[in-house]
C-alpha cells in the first residue's frame, strides 16, 4: 500500500528498470537504423536510459502492424464486451502499477511523485476503466424511412489511429487518446513526447498484459520532425489526434493535406483567464485556486490560468493574498513528497520561462520570484513567480509561457473584464469567480472557451469534453463525444419486400 506523504520514493526509484525499445507489432524492438536518445531526468540531469529513435521506417513498421490487426479483426470485430473486458483488466494493472508508472513520469520530466501517484495514474486508470464501461452501452440508429426500406446508422471504428502526446502529462495524455480510440476498436499508433517516452512504454507492456491483440497498440518514441512527421505524412493512417503547441498543431494539419486528407484532431496551447468580481465572498478559496492553477505541474499545463484578472477595487488585497501563497510553492526534489513544485522539463523550457521573466521586469511590477534556482546543485528550477499591472497587450498576457509565471490585469467593468479575456488567440479554458448567480450565467455564456469553470479552475472529468476554441484547437478528449474522434458514421441502406 502506498504512503504518498511517507513513501521513500528515492528507494523505490533506485530499483526500477526502463522500457526503452520502441513496442511494435506486440513485440519489444529496437529501431530499423539501431539509433537512441538520451533520456534525461530534468531533476538531476543524470541519464535515466536510451531510448529507441524511432524514424519512418519505423512507423511504417508500426502501422503495416496495426492496420494488419486491424483488418484480421480480433479486435476491431470483437464483440463490445470482449473489449471492455480487456480495457478494465488494463485498469486494474495500472492500478496494480500505480508507483511504477508515477515514478516514471517523475523522473522522465521533472512533476511531484505525489501528483504523478494520486492523480496522474489513477487518473488513466480510471479513464480506462470508464470508456470499457461505456463502449457497450454506444447504440446504432434505425433512421425513419418508408415501406420496403431499412436504414441502418452505424458507428464503426476508423482504423489506424496516430496519437502525438506531449510531455506534460505523458501517461495521462496517451490515456486520453488511446483509451477511447482502443474501446471503438481501433488500431492505434502512439508517438510520445520524447522528453518523456517512459509510462507509455509501460502502458504498451501492460496493454499487452491485459491480453490487447499484438499490433492493436505500438509505441514509437522519437522526435516529431522524424517519428511525428512519418506519422502525420503517412497514407494508411486513418486519423490523427494531437495534444501539443499551437504551431505543431498546425503543421501536422498541413501534413494530412499533404498526405491522405486524414482528420486531425488538435488540442493545443492556451492562455486561460481568471476573473475575480469584487462581489466573490470567499476570496481566500479564489486565491488558493488561483494559485493552484498557475503553480501546479510547474505551470506546464496548456489550460493554465495564467491570465488573472481582478477587479481594481480588491486586487491589491487578492495579490498580497497570492504572494503569500506562492511561498508555499517554492520548488524541490520531485521525489520528496513535501515538495510542492517540481523541476522544468528540459534546459530549452527553462530558457525560455526565464526569457519572458527577464523581459517581464522591464515592463511590468514583480511581485514575487522570477529566479532560476538549484536543487541539489541541479538548475532547472524556476520559482512560482507573480507579476502585477500587467499590460493586456504584454507578452506576459498574450504568449503561452508553459511555466509558473502569472500576469495579474486590473479591470473595472465586467464588460472589461470579458473583452480583455476573449483577446486572445486561444480557447482553451476560462475561471470565474463570483456569488451573484447571474453574472456567472452571462459571463460563462460570453466567454470564448471550451470550458468554462464557475468558482472553481480548470474543472474537468471523464463525463465532460475537454478542448478548446480559436487556436487552442477543435479536438475533444474525455466523455462520450471522445468517440466522435475515433469513430465514422456508416449507413447501410436495405430495400426488402413490405
Amino acid at each position: 500500500m502506498l504512503d504518498f506523504t511517507h513513501d521513500d520514493w528515492k528507494a523505490r526509484a533506485a530499483t526500477l528498470t526502463f522500457r526503452n525499445q520502441a513496442f511494435i507489432g506486440g513485440r519489444f524492438v529496437d529501431a530499423a537504423d539501431g539509433d537512441r536518445f538520451d533520456c534525461i531526468n530534468p531533476a538531476t540531469g543524470a541519464v535515466l536510459t536510451r531510448v529507441a529513435s524511432c524514424k519512418a521506417a519505423d512507423v511504417d513498421a508500426a502501422v503495416v502492424a496495426a492496420r494488419k490487426a486491424f483488418d484480421a479483426g480480433h479486435w476491431s470485430r470483437a464483440a463490445p464486451g470482449e473489449r471492455k473486458t480487456v480495457l478494465l483488466r488494463l485498469a486494474d494493472l495500472i492500478r496494480a502499477n500505480l508507483a511504477e508508472l508515477a515514478l516514471l513520469d517523475s523522473l522522465d520530466m521533472g512533476k511531484l511523485v505525489t501528483d504523478a501517484a494520486t492523480i496522474d495514474a489513477p487518473g488513466s486508470a480510471h479513464f480506462f476503466q470508464w470508456y470499457a464501461e461505456a463502449v457497450d452501452k454506444i447504440y446504432d440508429e434505425v433512421a425513419p424511412t418508408g415501406p420496403g426500406d431499412l436504414a441502418l446508422i452505424r458507428r464503426v471504428p476508423v482504423g489506424v489511429v496516430g496519437a502525438v502526446t506531449p510531455w506534460n502529462f505523458p501517461l495521462d495524455m496517451a490515456t486520453w487518446k488511446s483509451a477511447a480510440a482502443l474501446a471503438a476498436g481501433n488500431s492505434v499508433v502512439l508517438k510520445p513526447a520524447e522528453q518523456s517516452p517512459l509510462s507509455a512504454l509501460k502502458l504498451a507492456e501492460l496493454a499487452a498484459e491485459a491480453g490487447v491483440p499484438d499490433g492493436v497498440f505500438n509505441v514509437v518514441p522519437g522526435f516529431g520532425e522524424t517519428a511525428g512527421q512519418a506519422l502525420g505524412l503517412h497514407m494508411d493512417v486513418d486519423c490523427l489526434a494531437f495534444t501539443g503547441s499551437t504551431a505543431v498543431g498546425k503543421v501536422f494539419m498541413q501534413y494530412a493535406g499533404r498526405s491522405n486528407m486524414k482528420p486531425v484532431w488538435p488540442e493545443t496551447g492556451g492562455k486561460s483567464p481568471n476573473l475575480i468580481f469584487d462581489d466573490c465572498g470567499n476570496l481566500e478559496q479564489a486565491a488558493e485556486m488561483a494559485a493552484f492553477g498557475i503553480f501546479f505541474n510547474q505551470g506546464e499545463t496548456c489550460s493554465a490560468n495564467s491570465r488573472l484578472y481582478v477587479q481594481r477595487e480588491i486586487k491589491d488585497v487578492f495579490v498580497d493574498k497570492m504572494a503569500a501563497l506562492a511561498a508555499s510553492y517554492q520548488p524541490g526534489d520531485p521525489l520528496d513528497p513535501t515538495s510542492k513544485m517540481g523541476a522544468i522539463v528540459d534546459k530549452a523550457q527553462t530558457e525560455r520561462i526565464m526569457g519572458f521573466i527577464e523581459a517581464g521586469r522591464d515592463s511590468a511590477n514583480l511581485v514575487c520570484g522570477g529566479r532560476q534556482v538549484t536543487v541539489s546543485g541541479q538548475g532547472l528550477y524556476v520559482e512560482p513567480t507573480i507579476f502585477d499591472d500587467v499590460a493586456h497587450g504584454d507578452p506576459l498576457a498574450r504568449e503561452e509561457i508553459f511555466g509558473p509565471v502569472l500576469s495579474v490585469i486590473p479591470f473595472d467593468t465586467e464588460e472589461e473584464a470579458v473583452a480583455m479575456a476573449n483577446d486572445s488567440v486561444y480557447g482553451l479554458a476560462a475561471s470565474v469567480w463570483t456569488d451573484d448567480l447571474s453574472r456567472a450565467h452571462r459571463v460563462a455564456d460570453a466567454l470564448h472557451a471550451g470550458t468554462v469553470s464557475v468558482n472553481t479552475v480548470d474543472a474537468l472529468s471523464a463525463q465532460t469534453p475537454f478542448g478548446g476554441m480559436k487556436q487552442s484547437g477543435f479536438g475533444r478528449d474525455l466523455s462520450l463525444h471522445s468517440f466522435d474522434k475515433y469513430t465514422a458514421l456508416k449507413t447501410i441502406w436495405i430495400k426488402y419486400r413490405p
